[in-house]
């Protein structure tokens, strides 16, 4: 019983630390700490099925805590009643708790050898990798580290798994002196030493272009019919120009407005397409915009549309990593098309394509695809300059998604050394320097119009060359780690 209760509590008390790193609540300096708890119990479980429940336990809870807003988000724009739309939560999290489920499970043999604290270190990072393959992708332990100025220096090398890798390891290593074990196995820590010798990251960088951004502020639930939808393209568009045409400053070097708020269809509506158009030829800049693109069979794609200094389409992207519930119904939840005709499917689009506007090349995401390092930095791989995240998070409504959506934004731009342009619906609207510094944020729920520094850079960091290297490493490396510990160790006998 007083075991259970151990492996109960430490479950329970790692599952809030993990959930007290993000917003709202962001207590980031607990970051190194946050897994200790668990290790500390994990190392006097021996039953694989105790552990496996345990971690099951912590994952559901973390899941719970730090994707509440799901809930909120399936009630109010899903068409789901309030229980049905918590249900969806619930199962959600079941789901991703399996994650920690298995971590759990292989680490507490681990635990118990000298060499856990970097083996379990390379276990946490590895399975934290298996999480966008394996359905959904969002926050990881590396960060809660987009702040610290040392430990994100590994970012543009290993990218955010890097960071989650050092956490673990301190945390493993505290667990490891909880528990009483030899203060020689502290010294696994001495590598982090190293950290200081790598570059530090150039904190507010210099900029030398400008955007001239649009955050419409539309409502998700708002109604349209034809009038309504004119007026508010006029009115974006006119805003768009006043601020691309300020006569006290340089010409505006392109045009964002965000992920698609309202039906701007480019290809059916002839009369929006006249109103961009003109608008990028009046302004003289490229014009980058969200609207509702079809594949050959007629399938809906949310896409980004580039068009160039006359007002000609330059290129489109189409969206690949698709939001599960809100453009595409995960395996196991089909029953929500049953109860709602408002949760529709997208098709994806084919990946990662930079869109060239004259000598510049821009590298397009929208939304959701933030949240995977290795297809963003594909994006700069490719040729990208700058990195521009086109998002729609009215459908967050005021909840802490808005927040934790803007750090994938940030690491993402220091995995790549990018400036990052992020027109947004209603906020977070801003710029995003190299270093993952956020410049001129918008206010918040308004319409609003101004300019976003960056510049266009060319430098391709290891991270961009090589992807999850890293990531992937240390998941074999944690593998193999657990099936060392089930090698019978031979004892002479006395």
């Amino acid at each position: 019983m007083k075991l259970a209760w151990l492996t109960t509590g430490g479950a329970v008390l790692t599952a809030l630390l993990l959930a007290a790193l993000f917003p709202p609540v962001g207590w980031t300096l607990l970051a190194p700490a946050a897994l200790a708890p668990l290790l500390y119990a994990l190392a006097h479980e021996p039953r694989p099925l105790r552990r496996f429940l345990s971690g099951w336990l912590c994952g559901v809870l973390f899941w719970l805590a730090v994707c509440y807003w799901i809930g909120d988000v399936l009630a109010a724009y899903g068409g789901l009643s309030r229980p049905l739309a918590w249900l969806a939560l619930l199962l959600f999290a079941l789901a991703k708790g399996l994650h920690l489920a298995v971590f759990a499970t292989l680490a507490g043999p681990i635990m118990r050898r000298w060499w856990a604290a970097p083996a379990i270190a390379a276990l946490w990072t590895g399975i934290e990798r298996t999480h966008g393959p394996l359905g959904f992708a969002w926050l990881v332990l590396g960060n809660a580290g987009i702040s610290m100025a040392v430990p994100v220096r590994l970012a543009p090398w290993t990218g955010v798994y890097g960071l989650s890798f050092v956490f673990a390891l301190i945390a493993a290593a505290a667990a490891a002196l909880a528990l009483r074990r030899r203060r020689a196995e502290l010294a696994w820590l001495l590598p982090l030493l190293l950290l200081w010798l790598l570059p530090p990251l150039e904190v507010r960088s210099v900029y030398d272009r400008e955007a001239a951004a649009l955050q419409p502020n539309v409502a998700g639930d708002a109604r349209w019919d034809e009038p309504s939808l004119r007026a508010s393209t006029r009115r974006f568009a006119f805003r768009t120009l006043q601020t691309a045409l300020d006569p006290a400053r340089a010409p505006a070097s392109v045009l964002l407005w965000p992920e698609v708020p309202a039906p701007f269809y480019y290809y059916d509506d002839p009369q929006f397409r006249r109103e961009v158009t003109e608008t990028a030829r009046l302004a003289r800049a490229p014009f980058l915009f969200g609207t509702v693109a079809y594949t050959p069979e007629g399938a809906p794609l949310n896409s980004a549309v580039l068009l160039d200094a006359s007002g000609r389409l330059a290129g489109r992207y189409d969206k690949a990593r698709l939001v599960p519930f809100g453009e595409f119904i995960p395996p196991g939840f089909r029953w929500i098309h049953k109860i709602s005709s408002e949760a529709g499917d997208y098709a994806a689009g084919e990946g990662a394509r930079v869109l060239q506007t004259g000598d510049h090349r821009l590298g397009v995401f929208i939304c959701y695809e933030s949240a995977f390092p290795d297809y963003v930095r594909q994006f700069a791989g490719q040729g990208a300059q700058v990195l521009v995240n086109l998002t729609n998070d009215g459908y967050f409504g005021r909840s802490a998604a808005r927040a934790q959506h803007l750090l994938l934004a940030r690491m993402r731009a220091v995995e790549n050394r990018r400036w990052l342009l992020r027109p947004s619906n209603n906020g977070i609207t801003a710029s995003i320097d190299p270093s993952g510094q956020v410049w001129k944020p918008f206010p918040e729920y308004q319409l609003h119009s101004e300019r976003l520094p960056f510049r266009y850079l060319d430098e391709r960091t290891f991270y961009t060359r090589h992807g999850d290297w890293f990531a992937w490493l240390a998941l074999a490396a944690g593998l193999a780690a657990f099936l060392a510990t089930q090698i019978p160790v031979y004892h002479p006998l006395e």
